[in-house]
Parts: structure tokens; C-alpha cells; sequence
């Protein structure tokens, strides 16, 4: 893995989230590749830090599933079959659906209003530069509705699923296929404001068959863009 200069400003955020910052969007961007190893050393002398930051930068890559750590060897960027991709989209059809359900029902205006401003940030971001940021919000808004319902047991299956959910290769796949690329993004927009306004309605029937029908749409990009096979899905 070859890593440009791209830690000159580094008194933003804490050191750790810069350089996670810089590998996200690597591989994002396809320039770390799934099964690729991401060494410690390699980073730490190529961005000029220390080992520390590193290693804890590896492990917010880790935790938000953009790595993965194999005993006694290291940490790599993930490279799932498609069975495990399947069982994931599986298990996203279930716990997204019971968590627009259980928000419709409980939700509060200071929900709505959180939900509306994760959108309003996400609304336009349609340019390669933007995915990155795009992909960090859509968990927000995904993690934020099943947070509403207050069930703490659906809220840490649904985190182990979003960590086991391939969002960052169809990501990926966008960022090497431009010209698909504002309609997807456009497209994502829409269902995730018809979500919020069920949400906001009240309606949990409605709710529940939003998500389920976004949902699908990312099942479709995994045939599409992944080459999932259909009949698995």
C-alpha cells in the first residue's frame, strides 16, 4: 500500500481519527483493495507518525467494518464471499425493518429533527470527494433510527450487521463507475427522506415498508455492482 503526504494538518481532530480519516477514504476509493493488508509499520513510517495512533486509527477501521483482524497476522481490509455478503443483506431486512417500526412508534419531534439534519447534510453530496463523508452519514442516519426505538438489544445485533454490511465496496464500486454515480446517490436521498416522513407520520406500517423497500435497493446494487448472485439474495 502506497500513502501520499496527506497528514499536513493534523490539529483538527485527535491524531488517531486523521489517520482513519486518510484510510477510509482509501479505501473508499479502491486504493486499498479487499484482502489487502494494512501493516502498522508501513503506515506509521509513511505518514510520519508513531505506531500508537496507528494502531488505534486500525482499530476504528475495525469497528466500523473497513478492517479486519486475522489472529496473529494482522489487519486487512475485508474481502467477503458471497454467502456472508447475502446472510448480512439478510439480517439488514430484518433488524431495519423491526428499527423503522419501533421509531415510528416512539418517536419525538428532537428525533425527527436529528434525523432531518443528518439528511440536510447529506443532501447534494454527489461528487467522488464526497463519499467518504456521504458513507460515514448514512450510518448515522441508519444507527440513529434504530436508536429511537430504545430497544438496546436490537441496537447492538443491528451494529454487528452494519459492520458485516459491504456498504463501503458498492461505495467503492461508485467511485470507479462515475457516471452511475449521481443517480444512485440521488436515488438513496429520496428513500431515506420517504423514511423519515413515515417516521414523522407516526405511520409503523408505513415505516417498516420503507425501509424494507431501501433496503431491497441496496440488494439490487449487490447484484448489480457486486455480481451477487440474484437467486442468494
Amino acid at each position: 500500500m502506497n500513502l501520499p503526504n496527506e497528514l499536513e494538518q493534523l490539529q483538527r481532530k485527535p491524531l488517531k481519527e486523521e489517520i482513519f480519516d486518510v484510510l477510509h477514504e482509501k479505501i473508499i476509493a479502491g486504493k486499498v483493495r479487499p484482502g489487502e493488508w494494512l501493516r502498522q509499520e508501513d503506515i506509521a513510517t509513511q505518514l510520519g507518525v508513531s505506531m500508537t495512533p496507528v494502531r488505534e486509527a486500525l482499530d476504528l477501521l475495525v469497528s466500523v467494518g473497513l478492517a479486519e483482524r486475522v489472529p496473529y497476522r494482522g489487519v486487512r481490509v475485508p474481502e467477503p464471499a458471497g454467502e456472508e455478503i447475502a446472510e448480512a443483506y439478510a439480517m439488514r431486512l430484518l433488524l431495519e425493518a423491526a428499527g423503522a417500526r419501533a421509531a415510528a412508534e416512539a418517536r419525538k419531534q428532537v428525533h425527527v429533527d436529528e434525523l432531518k439534519r443528518i439528511l440536510s447534510q447529506m443532501k447534494g453530496l454527489v461528487t467522488l470527494e464526497d463519499i467518504s463523508l456521504l458513507r460515514e452519514l448514512s450510518r448515522e442516519f441508519h444507527q440513529s433510527i434504530v436508536a429511537i426505538g430504545g430497544n438496546a438489544m436490537l441496537n447492538r445485533l443491528y451494529e454487528v450487521v452494519m459492520n458485516a454490511f459491504p456498504d463501503w465496496m458498492l461505495y467503492e464500486y461508485l467511485f470507479r463507475h462515475t457516471e452511475l454515480l449521481e443517480d444512485s446517490l440521488s436515488e438513496e436521498y429520496q428513500e431515506h427522506m420517504a423514511l423519515v416522513e413515515a417516521i414523522q407520520a407516526g405511520d409503523a406500517d408505513l415505516a417498516e415498508q420503507q425501509a424494507i423497500a431501501h433496503i431491497r435497493s441496496l440488494g439490487q446494487e449487490l447484484v448489480s455492482f457486486l455480481g451477487i448472485p440474484h437467486e442468494v439474495l
